[in-house]
């Protein structure tokens, strides 16, 4: 069985998509998108700077357009499962039909501009911490004063920690101290899937409960507890509760293996994915597609 897994935030690259936009039906979508979200993000994607494709605003809608173009674009597409890191889960959603390309950029650009308001409100980060078991982790989160949570489980030995800026730093401290091998602040903008995005809350769910969600073509493994839904009301509970709950991509990665899952395709930029798959379980096939 064939599972397609697609990246989120992080994964973006200056000039994303331009080699996509010389066919017909890629232009057609890049055009679309730049007319809904009233600003030209094709220019930013092919022409800007790293440095430009950092804003979460930007951001989220080039890595969701990079993903689920490329996808229409391929000729073999027909998944038997599909499953996304935090903003892919919204690329998953369209690639299984169980949202239209519309609804998806508009989604996606509101839940960016939300998020980006509730960083702005706080000094906030997130940390990658390497070499330590997920329990220590957890444990030394618990312990630390202030807002500091397990944010993506990345794979084992691999989990990220978000919160306030002070707190994720005391938390570095300790998780070094604790035997991680290492606790490396990362270069972004808040403190994604933690409770200092509650404030963002209230615009998504009001958002994701005005649009149609249908049946997807196959199950969509979700972040928030790594399990499989189809049904749309599910589906729609899940993804607002995803902004303050933690990626479970070790656990989601293991599910989809013990359904059946035995090769899986990562649609959209970068290679992370194919990586995290990997260090899950080596017995299975991964690769990466970031063209047609």
């Amino acid at each position: 069985m064939r599972a397609f897994i697609f990246p989120g935030q992080g994964a973006q690259f200056a000039g994303m998509g331009k080699d996509l936009y010389g066919n017909d039906k890629a232009k057609r979508l890049f055009d679309e998108a730049n007319d809904i979200l009233g600003f030209k993000i094709t220019d930013v994607m092919f022409e800007g700077s790293a440095e430009d494709l950092k804003q979460t605003r930007v951001t989220q809608p080039a890595v969701f357009l990079h993903s689920v173009i490329l996808t229409k674009m391929f000729s073999d597409f027909q998944p038997d499962m599909v499953a996304g890191h935090s903003l892919g889960e919204f690329s998953a959603l369209v690639a299984a039909e169980a949202v239209t390309f519309e609804s998806g950029l508009k989604l996606v650009s509101i839940r960016a501009a939300a998020m980006q308001k509730a960083c702005e409100k706080q000094a906030s980060t997130m940390a990658a911490i390497l070499g330590l078991d997920d329990e220590t982790v957890e444990r030394i989160c618990r312990e630390t004063e202030g807002v500091v949570v397990p944010a993506n489980y990345n794979c084992p030995g691999q989990l990220v920690i978000s919160g306030t800026l002070a707190s994720v730093e005391v938390a570095c401290e300790k998780l070094k101290a604790a035997g991680a091998k290492r606790a490396l602040i990362l270069p972004v903008g808040g403190a994604f899937h933690s409770p200092l995005m509650e404030s963002a809350r209230a615009e998504l769910e009001t958002a994701i409960d005005a649009t149609v969600f249908n049946k997807p073509v196959c199950p969509v493994y979700q972040n928030v507890d790594a399990k499989p839904y189809t049904d749309p009301a599910a589906i729609k509970r899940n993804l607002v509760e995803q902004l303050t709950a933690p990626v479970r991509w070790t656990q989601t990665v293991q599910n989809m293996i013990g359904d059946g899952a035995h090769l899986f395709v990562e649609s959209g930029p970068g290679t992370v994915l194919q990586g995290l798959v990997k260090k899950i379980d080596k017995s299975v096939e991964a690769e990466s597609r970031q063209t047609f």
